[in-house]
């Protein structure tokens, strides 16, 4: 008998509770539900590349549990958009369960198209909710780009690259980017061989995914022909507002070419959010590479937010004018092994804020590491800055670091430095050192224009620039630095 009233008794339970959780499923027609925002928005996404995950987050307002009968992307299997409900992917779901008061999220993606557009384009849906019989909608939009794909598909010294001509035809090719789509360098390093040229219009944008950059090697040679109000800009991939200031994104802009031949030149152009913004040096596959041939020619330019070094150079000749070269999580500025440098009016400023930095902002050496892990000692020809501006958080924002068996050879003539070592000597020369008051008219946005009275103000010497990165024509005695007051 207690055998038979236990089953009994759990007969009971078992009805009790499915008629209890019947009874709280809440059918009534003029539920709705609610959603944390009505459109799901994503920023710019290059046609062919897949974006970021937006977020959706449906709440159920009701005390009694809720099913939603369907949750569907408006152009199903054809949509542009894809999307992930409660951990399960697919573009329609039935029969989803949320709990009174609770809620759930929804993730979104897209991958556009590409089409005859130049300029950027809008890419609609939307995701209908039925409850209840009562159908709702979440917009999904999404901003389309267009551009020229450059996509690694060979290998070169073990290096996944594609090469100016794409299939790498063993034929010299003369090329010039037009501002007209912006150019991506996907998967690897675009390069310039075999007496490749390219020459960049001005305005272009240029974007490198992860790890991949632009490698002018031997015989290469590259030409930006930025200006003022249309400046060539050198960038990620990740067009979101919340990335446009986020530091290595992608590799490098290396240059390496060691044959006498034309120089490579960047005029007004802007490298950002890179590991290195440039590395400049001879062969690197030669364990005893010669200094240089060429020059590397810098003017106006903007190198900033490098998660290691601005510009690197090994035996390499580079000369820059009015360049802002600022925030890198190491250096500025590194000079390794022999070369011949010179900078006129730039301004070195390194308020790196992406993590703790111990480095000057410039540091030169007379060694470098070769291909074969031997430390190669030479004499560092000549190091030069005229009318530079040095400065960052640190106590000292440069310094040297001389082997024995070779010689560093450099000035600092007319320049603001920040240091506390030593500055006397025949490499000084009129220096204003650890100067009190504002230098910048606003660092923390990157905004390296000098004040009405900083120290920069007329304390330079005419060296032959007669305009400044803005155009401004330059006093007489100049200012310090890439900007004239």
């Amino acid at each position: 008998m207690r055998k038979i009233a236990s089953i009994l008794f759990l007969i009971t339970v078992v009805v009790f509770t499915f008629s209890c959780r019947k009874d709280s499923i809440d059918t009534d027609s003029s539920v709705t539900l609610n959603f944390s925002t009505d459109t799901v928005l994503f920023d710019t996404v290059f046609a062919t590349f897949g974006s970021t995950t937006q977020r959706l987050k449906i709440y159920n307002p009701s005390n009694k549990t809720i099913i939603i009968s369907s949750i569907s992307v408006g152009n199903g299997a054809n949509s542009q958009f894809r999307i992930n409900v409660d951990g399960i992917s697919g573009n329609i779901h039935t029969d989803i369960e949320i709990e009174g008061k609770d809620s759930l999220f929804i993730f979104a993606e897209v991958t556009i198209d590409p089409n005859s557009a130049t300029a950027d384009f809008i890419v609609n849906d939307k995701i209908n909710f039925t409850t209840n019989g009562n159908t709702q909608s979440v917009a999904l939009v999404a901003w389309g780009r267009n551009a020229h794909y450059y996509v690694a598909n060979k290998t070169a010294n073990g290096i996944p690259v594609v090469y100016l001509d794409r299939d790498n035809s063993n034929t010299a090719l003369d090329s010039t980017w037009i501002n007209d789509k912006p150019y991506v360098i996907y998967g690897g390093y675009l390069t310039l061989d075999g007496d490749d040229k390219l020459t960049i219009d001005a305005g272009v944008q240029i974007h490198l995914h992860n790890n991949s950059g632009i490698w002018v090697y031997e015989d290469g040679n590259i030409l930006v022909n930025g200006t003022q109000t249309d400046p060539v800009v050198f960038q990620g991939t990740r067009l979101e507002f919340a990335w446009q200031d986020i530091p290595g994104q992608w590799d490098r802009i290396w240059i390496n070419e060691n044959t006498a031949g034309t120089d490579n030149v960047f005029n007004y152009a802007i490298i950002k959010n890179a590991f290195i913004g440039i590395q400049a040096e001879t062969n690197p596959f030669n364990p005893t590479p010669p200094i240089s041939a060429n020059t590397l020619r810098l003017n106006n330019c903007e190198i900033y937010n490098c998660s290691a070094v601005g510009i690197l150079a090994k035996n390499y000749k580079i000369t820059d004018t009015n360049s802002v070269i600022t925030n890198c999580g190491q250096y500025s500025f590194l000079a390794q092994g022999d070369g011949d440098y010179q900078f006129n009016h730039t301004t070195f400023a390194n308020y790196w804020n992406g993590g703790a930095r111990s480095t000057p902002s410039i540091f030169l050496q007379n060694a470098y590491v070769n291909i074969n892990g031997v430390t190669v000692v030479s004499n560092l020809t000549a190091a030069n800055f005229y009318n530079c501006i040095i400065h960052g958080d640190q106590d000292v924002e440069f310094d040297t670091d001389e082997i024995s068996g070779g010689t560093i050879n450099f000035l600092l003539d007319y320049c603001i430095l920040k240091t506390t070592n030593s500055t006397g000597g025949a490499n000084y020369n009129n220096l204003i050192v650890n100067p009190s008051g504002t230098i910048f008219v606003d660092q923390a946005l990157n905004d390296y224009h000098i004040t009405g009275n900083s120290p920069a103000n007329n304390a330079g010497n005419p060296i032959g620039v007669n305009f400044d990165k803005d155009g401004v024509s330059r006093g007489n005695p100049p200012d310090l630095g890439a900007y004239e007051n």
